[in-house]
């Protein structure tokens, strides 16, 4: 049975049951827990956590994953994978474990020809909780379970919490016998390999309290309403149903290890473990990384971006490591394209544009596999001339960080050099990287929203906002400091929460309203407008004059230049991003966007810089759009509908079932998108960009300036070329050329300073070198030169000193400070190296007084450091190591 049928038929059978099926997430959430969705009930938080309403009472879905806790185990054995495809069930207090059993025994054991899945009912065994003697009792009345195939187990498998106070309850886990050839007999108490788990129900029936993640908590209470979150490995079932050992052998993934195979003449399962390895690395890691640069994940050196730049160099590295030395990205994407796209077909239309960031990166990392190939060359070669044999830590360190190499990579090539590497120096450094990165997570954990839950109860906030700017409202509940108030008083900041409200909520990359909330005798400053659970608009206010209480009838006020420059700038995003994708092409996707009163901010996939014609062509496109006063509509539909229309939806975003679609002249600009907007396109005014720049490899950014704004800036411009043209003498269109041959005046005058300055230095060489002190037989000029001289002219000097002192073993060193900078430079006479002097080694004497570091050979070394005031601790330093 192929992949997409078992996901097919997991969704029909839950259908049939009365359940609505949602599709899947995007992998980016904005969960500040997660760096990728891992789990099927993830984008259903809300409804369990109680911070909203679930639109329906039952739910099932075949959400896309990715875990990336052990991508170093990837390859290794053939159970880890970072990419998988959960489907799951839910109730919201509908349905409970009777219920749950009897859906989940119904699909596995039912016969296929029936829709189900044919698994043999006497090979089944479960598992669940402790003291669950309900669960129990069940799998007993409704599969007819014998007892000896349902295992209890304790609270670390079979109980689940969210791993924060919540929800949580017991877990009962089905597991399939592969059979003896697998392992043990003796259920999965015994061999988790034998016994296969592919599918866990939950039981949310209890609410915990604070504690550890996974155990040592306390359980507050039953929950007033009991849920059911189930999920079931796809690709688990597969591999089960296609009659092969391991995921990498199913359909949708042997794929990518045969173009591998093709690509390097090599075979998967071949005798070659090592080899074996490659290729899982190869087939997880492909398909990993199409399906997040598909959400509009894209390489970086910063969480999610580095996590894919990571995936997709083990690809590169494990790939040259099979004898193949052309590019392959591309290839391996065109396959997971071919293999994901039935169940995923947004693969299909947007893979010009994940083609084209996963070649530039493969690109970019060919460049800094070329330069970190040499800087490990050098440090072997340093290593083994000094008679080490063993690479440190940091230097390992260095090129993982720096150069994208995995630590496997630096152990193979420092085997082929016959060096070993300090493993545990890494992987401290490693750890105290990832302690740095979990810190910076804690630091933006998931706020505590509980209060909000009886609010959100009450139903959502209606947004009058797209028809008025005032509202009549109804002050449903007051929140300071994270607690329910009953009143607000003069100069209290307080959250408001209103039943209806025209102040529209930061989303979408547009700002929140400015505006005021007032009643009578009572007027508040709203400062800022967030939403909860996407449903409640919470108000941030300060209180001007009166006193505010639940209840209190109110009327929400937006300030109407605001709403006027807000809605410029939303449509002016629009507009630009529409005419990006004209002049670039449709793969130049929108992956992020700011807005606000005239100014926007439009961040798109692509790689290398635009051209100043380019960034001209897409400026005279979005100004032709403005001219000719296009037609601003809106639609409301389905995601479905939104589909067909071809409307672009903003990576990353979250949408409800009913949808809105933005057109600006039709087809030209459709977008889904909730924010505010201009009746015509020329009501956005003119559009001005005022900068592009990169924001991570294979992304870049648009900035601009619309209405009112952006005729200041260009009104500044001409202010400025006016003054320039006053101040020059020459008409306005004739300052470019007088601007440039006043520049390379300068140059030619910065030429004949330089030479003048090192000459005036080189003559000082004689008096330097006659100064030389004597330590133990060693020559010594060792002084700070004047400050601001540049590395290349201390170089100069230093080597003209060198050359002063003759056939004495000396040793010279120059400091030079440049405000907050040191530069220095080492140099040795020839009877000073063979008296055993290198400059190389002299560096580290010296470098910690200054803070820097440096390094070189034994006749120069130069380097640099931050503490100019340490210079003649650096001096007494170098004395002192010369004097032992």
């Amino acid at each position: 049975m192929q992949t997409h049928e078992i996901s097919r038929r997991f969704l029909t059978h839950f259908t049939n049951a009365g359940h609505t099926e949602v599709p899947s997430a995007s992998l980016i959430l904005d969960d500040p827990n997660l760096l990728f969705v891992n789990a099927g009930m993830v984008q259903f938080k809300p409804y369990f956590l109680g911070e909203a309403p679930p639109p329906y009472p039952r739910a099932t879905s075949v959400q896309k994953c990715v875990r990336t806790g052990d991508i170093d185990e990837v390859g290794k054995t053939t159970r880890h994978n970072t990419f998988f495809q959960m489907a799951g069930n839910f109730s919201f207090g509908d349905y409970f474990k009777a219920e749950a059993i009897e859906h989940a025994w119904n699909l596995i054991t039912g016969s296929q020809e029936s829709g189900g899945y044919g698994f043999d009912p006497e090979r089944i065994w479960v598992t669940v909780y402790l003291d669950d003697d309900e669960a129990f009792h069940l799998w007993q009345k409704i599969a007819g379970m014998p007892a000896e195939r349902i295992q209890r187990r304790g609270v670390e498998d079979n109980f689940w919490s969210m791993g924060v106070p919540g929800p949580c309850g017991p877990c009962s886990e089905i597991y399939y016998d592969r059979g003896p050839e697998h392992g043990r007999e003796g259920g999965p108490v015994v061999d988790e390999d034998r016994y296969l788990e592919i599918w866990n129900l939950v039981f949310m029936q209890n609410e915990r309290g604070e504690g550890g993640a996974k155990k040592d908590y306390p359980i507050l209470g039953e929950l007033p309403a009991k849920n059911i979150d189930t999920g079931m490995g796809i690709e688990r079932v597969a591999y089960l149903l296609q009659g092969v050992d391991n995921v990498y052998e199913t359909d949708l993934v042997r794929p990518v290890i045969t173009k591998a195979e093709e690509m390097s003449g090599r075979r998967y399962g071949a005798g070659n473990p090592v080899d074996d390895v490659r290729f899982r690395v190869i087939a997880d890691h492909a398909r990993s990384g199409v399906m997040l640069v598909g959400d509009g994940v894209t390489p970086g050196n910063e969480a999610r971006g580095y996590v894919l730049r990571r995936l997709l160099r083990r690809i590169v590295r494990s790939v040259r490591l099979l004898g193949v030395t052309e590019p392959v990205l591309p290839e391996f994407a065109a396959v997971v394209r071919d293999t994901m796209g039935p169940s995923y077909p947004e693969l299909v239309k947007d893979f010009p544009r994940i083609e084209s960031v996963v070649r530039n990166e493969e690109e970019t990392f060919l460049g800094t596999l070329a330069s970190g190939l040499k800087i490990f060359d050098m440090a072997a070669g340093e290593i083994k001339s000094s008679g080490g044999s063993q690479l440190p830590g940091d230097k390992a360190f260095q090129l993982h960080d720096t150069y994208g190499f995995p630590i496997d990579l630096t152990l193979e090539m420092a085997a082929e050099k016959g060096l070993s590497v300090d493993e545990q120096g890494f992987r401290d450094l490693m750890a105290e990287q990832r302690a740095r990165a979990k810190a910076a997570v804690k630091k933006t954990g998931h706020g505590d929203q509980t209060v909000y839950r009886d609010l959100l109860a009450l139903g959502a906030t209606e947004f009058t906002g797209y028809q008025e700017l005032d509202t009549e409202a109804v002050v449903r509940g007051l929140v300071r400091e994270g607690v329910r108030v009953p009143s607000a008083v003069e100069g209290d900041i307080v959250e408001v929460v209103v039943d209806r409200t025209s102040l529209y909520a930061e989303s979408g990359g547009q700002e929140s309203d400015a505006g005021l909330i007032v009643g009578d005798g009572v007027e508040l400053e709203v400062l800022d407008v967030q939403k909860v659970a996407r449903k409640l608009w919470v108000h941030q206010a300060r209180v001007r004059r009166g006193e505010v209480t639940e209840g209190l009838a109110v009327q929400t006020r937006v300030d109407p230049e605001w709403r006027i420059g807000a809605r410029q700038g939303h449509s002016g995003t629009h507009v630009v991003h529409a005419a990006l994708r004209e002049v670039l092409g449709p793969s130049a996707l929108q992956s992020g966007s700011y807005n606000k009163p005239g100014y926007l901010r439009l961040d798109f996939a692509w790689s290398g810089a635009l051209s100043p014609e380019t960034r001209s062509e897409i400026e005279e496109v979005s100004n032709l759009a403005v001219r000719n006063d296009l037609p601003v509509r809106v639609v409301y539909t389905d995601m479905g509908g939104a589909q067909e229309m071809g409307a672009v939806a903003l990576f990353g975003e979250t949408y409800d079932e009913t949808v809105r679609v933005v057109e600006i002249g039709g087809p030209w600009s459709r977008e889904l998108c909730g924010g505010t907007h201009v009746e015509r396109s020329a009501q956005i005014g003119p559009i001005t960009l005022i900068g592009e720049s990169s924001v991570g490899s294979g992304s870049r950014r648009l900035e601009a300036y619309v209405g009112m704004d952006a005729m200041r800036y260009l009104a500044k411009e001409r202010a400025l070329v006016q003054n320039l043209a006053s101040m020059l003498r020459v008409p306005d269109e004739d300052v470019p050329a007088r601007v440039e041959a006043l520049v390379e005046r300068l140059r030619q005058a910065e030429k004949e300073l330089d030479k003048l300055r090192a000459a005036q230095l080189l003559s000082s060489a004689g008096e330097l070198a006659g100064a030389a002190e004597d330590i133990n037989g060693t020559a010594l000029v060792a002084l700070r030169a004047p400050d601001g001289i540049g590395g290349n002219d201390l170089r100069t000097l230093a080597v003209e000193v060198r050359n002063r002192l003759g056939s004495r073993p000396g040793v010279v060193a120059l400091f030079s400070a440049d405000g907050p900078k040191v530069a220095f430079v080492v140099a040795t006479t020839a009877a000073g190296r063979d008296a055993g002097l290198a400059a190389g080694k002299l560096v580290p004497a010296f470098a910690p007084s200054i803070g820097g570091r440096g390094g070189g050979k034994p006749d120069m070394a130069q380097g640099g450091g931050t503490e100019p005031g340490g210079i003649d601790a650096a001096i007494t330093a170098l004395r002192g190591a010369l004097a032992s």
